[in-house]
C-alpha cells in the first residue's frame, strides 16, 4: 500500500454508490487520496457467490492483500472478520441504506406466513441470508423456516421466474426488475451493512476516506436521478433508468458501529449459530 492510498474490492454498484461518484468526481483526489476499485471497473461484474465466503471477488482480494477495504452487511462483516486469516476490523456502518424484498411470481404466495416450509433463494452469508431469518422468524416459528443458497440476483430472479424457487430475496436493481416482469413484494427488510477495513489501514486515511464518503453521499441525494445509471448496469438493459424504483434504498452519512449494536447483532447471530460466539467487540477492533 502506498501512502495515501486506498484500494476498494468491489461490491455491487449499489452498495458502492458513494465510493464510485467520489472517484468520478474526482473528491478523493482533491483531498490527497489516491482511491480506486480493485482489479479496475470490470471487476464489479464478477462479485461471487461461492459457498465459501472467503473465496468470493472482495472477501478474496482483501485476503489476498490485493484491497485494503470493502462492504458488506454488518452480520457478513462480522462472519468474515471471524473466518479470515488477514485480520482487520469494523471501520463503520456503511452509507447505502437498502432493502432486501421478499420477492415471488407465485400467485399462492401473498404473506410471509405463507413461506412455512418453503425453501427461500439467498446468496448465503450475506445480506438476502440474514434478512430473510430477520424477516421470516416475525411470522414463522424458526423450524419452519427454509433458505436455499442459490446464489447472485441476477440467478435467484430468474429461477424465481422460472418456478425453479418459488419465493426469493432481492436488493434493487432486481427488485424493480422482478416487478417489471410480473412479480410481486410480500415482505421487505432494511438494513445497513459495515466497512471492513485491513489492519494496516491508518486512522489518518481513514477518516479522510470517511469525509469523502460523506460528502459523496451530500452529492447523491442532492440530484439521485443523476446516479441511477450506475444501479441498473447490473441489468444489462433489462431496466431503464426510470424504471427504478426509489423506494428501495437511500443513502446517509457513514454512522458508528456502536458496542450496542454489536451486542445485539453477535447475540442474534449466535442464537442461529452463525457464529461460536467467541469474540467481543473490542477484539473485533470494531471502531467508535
Amino acid at each position: 500500500m502506498r501512502p495515501n492510498e486506498v484500494v476498494i474490492a468491489p461490491n455491487l454498484p449499489l452498495f458502492d454508490l458513494p465510493e464510485i461518484v467520489a472517484i468520478d468526481r474526482g473528491l478523493f483526489e482533491r483531498a490527497g487520496l489516491s482511491v480506486r476499485f480493485a482489479e479496475g471497473d470490470s471487476a464489479r461484474a464478477r462479485v461471487g457467490t461461492e459457498r465459501d465466503p472467503l473465496a468470493r471477488l472482495k472477501e478474496s482480494l482483501y485476503e489476498s492483500e490485493s484491497a485494503d477495504v470493502y462492504n458488506l452487511c454488518e452480520w457478513g462483516g462480522i462472519d468474515r472478520l471471524e473466518r479470515n486469516r488477514r485480520g482487520g476490523r469494523i471501520a463503520y456502518l456503511r452509507p447505502a441504506v437498502v432493502a432486501q424484498a421478499l420477492v415471488t411470481f407465485d400467485p399462492e404466495l401473498n404473506e410471509p406466513h405463507d413461506l412455512a416450509g418453503i425453501p427461500v433463494g439467498v446468496n448465503e452469508f450475506t445480506g438476502s441470508h440474514y434478512t430473510a431469518l430477520h424477516l421470516l422468524e416475525g411470522t414463522l416459528p424458526r423450524p419452519e423456516i427454509e433458505l436455499e443458497h442459490i446464489g447472485s440476483p441476477a440467478v435467484r430472479i430468474a429461477r424465481a421466474r422460472s418456478g425453479e424457487a418459488r419465493a426469493v430475496m432481492l436488493m434493487e436493481p432486481w427488485i424493480s426488475l422482478a416487478r417489471k416482469q410480473g412479480a410481486h413484494i410480500i415482505g421487505s427488510y432494511f438494513y445497513r451493512g459495515s466497512e471492513v477495513i485491513a489492519p494496516n489501514l491508518d486512522d489518518e486515511r481513514r477518516a479522510m476516506f470517511i469525509r469523502v464518503v460523506n460528502e459523496a453521499v451530500e452529492l447523491i441525494n442532492a440530484d439521485p436521478a443523476a446516479f441511477r445509471s450506475h444501479i441498473v448496469a447490473d441489468t444489462e438493459g433489462a431496466l431503464a433508468e426510470d424504471e427504478l424504483s426509489p423506494d428501495y434504498y437511500r443513502y446517509t452519512a457513514v454512522s458508528p458501529f456502536s458496542e450496542k449494536r454489536f451486542a445485539e447483532s453477535y447475540s442474534w447471530m449466535k442464537s442461529w449459530r452463525l457464529t461460536d460466539g467467541r469474540n467481543s467487540y473490542e477484539n473485533l477492533l470494531a471502531t467508535r
